[in-house]
């Protein structure tokens, strides 16, 4: 389909429709009759609502199921089997969630018998929906170009090989219609030629669905500014190819400089199917953790009150992926106080005694589990960096901003080696080798070296105190 709002319109609707259907079939005595038969499942009973039930079980699966298949309703370019992957992957959750809801609340539920052949439907339906609309890859590639520094639209446009349908920039359009009026500097440059500027920064959204963008031209002249990342997330999140030219590219990560004028942006190595593998390593363990070290929180909420005043837990801003910034969450090990924002060696007069344990066994970082859990940060990546202290790690190398291309972690390649903030050079080199060779077998690796460092401590730290 061409448009992307046809396409963010046609397709929820369309899906719940089927949706609906296939709950009011599945609820017909004879399918029930027919799906009973075998001898498999034949200690199922055939059970059908009343009209009054049938419509609110109807609606709570239409608006449960939709809420499932939102990434679906994305207009992205996908091929059919990709589609049909996703799709039976969101009807398994889907089965997950009902089943859910009707072991946990039998007041509301599908009957078992509705329940499977609903699962059943969709599992053909919606995979068939989807590749019937979606949205071809195209030979043909639409580009645009975002940017605030006119010299470098001018030297994209020269250099590409894809059509440039516009530009996208923080420029508001002089009355003289081939001129831009730079808003930040107020220097008129003239545009490059016959590209219509598209609108602002904030309208980047809109205009990649509105003109089926594929391809995007990044010519920032600082691109460490929240704009930069601003334009890759919007990129990463439509799927849209993100380039630079490749004189520029010193400045962000990149795939790979050699070769043409125009080279990707590192945005995201890993196929969706190693992200999901990740995602659910991330939930796994950060849910295991919290289980079994339940029995500590108490202990350790008690201990540190009790050991010094103050609140329990210590907080701080950091920067997650694409500059973006959430709060993260510690056992506080410190005595309240003002806290120096340059990365020097820690204050050891500060440090409580409590504190002293908690750190030695890192059980201080158990907070920060939660963190995992909501998506703000990942069990392996790089350190997540507060964000007053940034200011001077971007001072002492100007890639800083490379780690951004990935979610932090709790701990990752850089942490197992020893190396600190301190060092930010060193640890710089590290967190871009993690970028660029991450794989779920190199995070699980990485675990591992962690945990067995974890077990170390903790030994010694018993060895010490036995006579």
């Amino acid at each position: 389909m061409e448009s992307g709002w046809r396409y963010r319109v046609v397709a929820p609707t369309g899906a719940a429709l089927l949706i609906g259907m296939s709950v009011f079939l599945a609820n017909t005595p004879p399918l029930q009759d027919l799906v009973t038969a075998p001898p498999v499942l034949d200690n199922l009973e055939p059970t059908t609502l009343s009209n009054g039930d049938l419509m609110d079980q109807i609606v709570a699966t239409v608006g449960i199921t939709l809420v499932v298949l939102w990434p679906l309703f994305k207009p992205r370019p996908r091929r059919i089997l990709d589609t049909i992957s996703l799709s039976h992957k969101r009807v398994v959750l889907t089965a997950a969630i009902l089943a859910a809801i009707g072991y946990f609340d039998w007041s509301s539920r599908l009957p078992r018998t509705t329940l499977l052949l609903t699962i059943a439907l969709l599992g053909v339906c919606l995979p068939l929906w989807f590749v019937t609309i979606r949205q071809r890859p195209r030979t043909l590639k639409r580009a645009i170009i975002v940017g605030d520094d006119m010299e470098i639209m001018r030297t994209l446009h020269e250099s590409s090989e894809v059509p440039i349908l516009g530009v996208v920039s923080p420029a508001s359009v002089h009355p003289n219609e081939n001129q831009y009026r730079i808003s930040d500097g107020g220097v008129t440059i003239e545009r490059p030629e016959e590209l219509p500027r598209l609108g602002g920064l904030s309208r980047l959204d809109e205009v990649l669905v509105e003109h089926d963008v594929d391809t995007v031209l990044l010519a920032f002249k600082h691109p460490d500014r929240e704009e930069f990342f601003g334009a890759l997330s919007a990129c990463f999140e439509h799927g849209v190819q993100a380039k630079v030219h490749r004189d520029h590219a010193d400045s962000v990560l990149v795939a790979d400089a050699a070769g043409g004028e125009l080279v990707d942006t590192h945005l995201e190595p890993w196929d969706w199917q190693d992200y999901l593998v990740k995602r659910a390593f991330d939930v796994a363990f950060a849910a295991a953790a919290l289980v079994c070290l339940l029995p500590f929180l108490a202990l350790i909420v008690v201990a540190v009150k009790l050991d010094s005043s103050g609140p329990i837990f210590y907080k701080q801003t950091r920067t997650a992926a694409f500059g973006e910034t959430f709060t993260v969450y510690k056992f506080r090990t410190m005595t309240t106080g003002r806290e120096t924002t340059t990365p020097t060696g820690e204050d050891n007069e500060r440090i409580t005694r409590v504190g002293r344990y908690l750190r030695q066994t890192h059980l201080d970082e158990i907070p920060q589990l939660w963190s995992i859990l909501v998506g703000n940060m990942s069990v392996v990546g790089p350190r997540a960096a507060w964000t007053d202290e940034e200011q001077h790690l971007e001072a002492e190398t100007n890639e800083w901003r490379k780690r951004w291309f990935v979610k932090p972690g709790l701990t990752g390649l850089a942490q197992i080696n020893q190396m600190t903030s301190e060092n930010p050079r060193a640890k710089l080199r590290y967190d871009i080798e993690y970028i660029r060779g991450q794989s779920f077998w190199f995070d699980l690796k990485i675990v591992v070296r962690q945990l067995y460092t974890v077990g170390l401590d903790v030994l010694w730290l018993i060895r010490k105190r036995l006579p």
